[in-house]
């Protein structure tokens, strides 16, 4: 299912206009399918059905509650990075047992907080954080349940800020020092081995790096167990990649497929970190043309969404879809199109063959995963309101800031 789809020359979410979205809501806004998300879903655990296995949504990629919701009345567990992002998982009605805490910076507070709420497992990235997870697990009267997050120094092919699985990246611990500590693990009184980890990096469009990996993994598995420590679970990450242009990702089922032909005669629960895979397709950013600015050497589309609201572009020059939200009958122009923020680096896309004038609506597509989540109030700006369509129906789950609240915290020195 495509959720958004041009009918009689006019663009749709599922079944509703966005020039309906634009009249209700305004803009810029955020619009999410509610079915897609469901399908993405569906389809990840569709060829691991047969196999022990717990799909855990990445938060960072959108932790907007409704989405949340939608995934955890699926079943879906959650990877959280941070204290914040597990009190979202829990107010969205998730089950902590079914939470991964990954990120190589956790806090004794957010250790204490995850302990109270009785998660699945940390993935835990260094010899430091061990020694303090134990301290904090022994002043809670609990044991804490572990993975090592392992570094296989793998290529996953990708963009350098998102790759994470090589020797030269903060995440995770070394390979070769994954045995040592894992018996220091073993050794200390309130920690209890659960599994083993492992995230090589996001957007990746080839299924020879993840097995790579496992591979890895898997003889690391093989030695513990020699030794008398026995895995229960091993993580796989996350990091299957989307379709923004013209890639070819991987198809979940082949995915799915590869992973238990590893896995064959080892019974050792999966589970999986997808994020953008889940989220990145299943959402769109909507904005409005506010002025045209015609040039020599370039024509300049200028919109009242910015990098603000989608970081991406000026990050990674990542590659977002543009298209019109109505067809027009007269020439396209070749546009750079940028947002008001006061940066070079504002830019939503570089030379897009579009028909425009003043005030139409365009929509920027696979904006679901690390669209709103990185979005900030840089120039004072409020963040977009956020919009789910389930077939016919719009339902608001963020409302639009006010510029009054961004305020609303500071104080003048007396």
């Amino acid at each position: 299912m495509n959720p958004f789809s041009y009918k009689n020359g006019e663009f749709f979410a599922e079944d509703v206009p966005f020039s309906d979205i634009s009249r209700q809501f305004g803009t810029p806004t955020y619009v999410y399918s509610k079915q897609a998300l469901v399908n993405a879903f569906q389809a990840f655990s569709a060829g691991l059905s047969d196999v022990d296995h717990l799909v855990c949504f990445a938060v960072k990629a959108n932790p907007t509650l409704a989405i949340l919701n939608i995934f955890a009345k699926l079943g879906a567990g959650f990877d959280i990075v941070s204290g914040g992002e597990l009190a979202r998982v829990i107010a969205a009605g998730g089950d902590p047992s079914k939470v991964v805490f990954s990120g190589v910076g956790k806090t004794s507070t957010e250790m204490r907080r995850a302990l109270e709420a009785g998660i699945f497992c940390f993935n835990v990235e260094s010899s430091s954080e061990l020694e303090r997870l134990n301290t904090v697990a022994g002043n809670t009267g609990k044991k804490a349940p572990i993975s090592l997050r392992i570094n296989p120094d793998v290529d996953a092919k990708t963009h350098p800020y998102i790759s994470t699985g090589l020797k030269n990246n903060k995440f995770g611990v070394a390979y070769e020092e994954a045995l040592s500590l894992y018996k220091h693990a073993a050794s200390l009184p309130n920690l209890s081995i659960q599994g083993i980890d492992c995230h090589i990096g996001s957007q990746l469009t080839d299924l020879s790096p993840f097995m790579d990996a496992m591979d890895r993994i898997l003889l690391l598995v093989d030695e513990l167990e020699s030794i008398g420590i026995n895995i229960h679970h091993i993580d796989a990450g996350g990091g299957i990649g989307i379709r923004y242009s013209d890639e070819t990702p991987p198809d979940f089922t082949d995915y799915a497929e590869a992973m238990k032909k590893k896995m064959a005669k080892r019974n050792i629960k999966l589970v999986f970190e997808p994020g953008r895979a889940l989220v990145g397709n299943a959402g769109a950013l909507l904005t409005q043309v506010e002025y045209l600015k015609l040039g020599e050497d370039k024509n300049f589309a200028i919109v009242d969404a910015a990098m603000n609201d989608l970081m991406r572009p000026a990050l990674y020059d990542a590659y977002h879809d543009i298209v019109a939200v109505k067809r027009k009958d007269k020439p396209s122009k070749l546009y750079e199109v940028v947002g008001p923020v006061c940066e070079s680096g504002d830019f939503l896309g570089h030379d897009r063959d579009l028909s425009l004038d003043e005030g139409d609506l365009v929509v920027i597509l696979s904006a679901g995963a690390y669209g709103m989540s990185m979005s900030s109030n840089y120039n004072t700006r409020p963040k977009a309101a956020e919009i789910m369509v389930d077939k016919n129906q719009c339902h608001i789950i963020r409302h639009r800031e006010s510029i009054e609240s961004l305020f609303a915290l500071e104080k003048p020195i007396p």
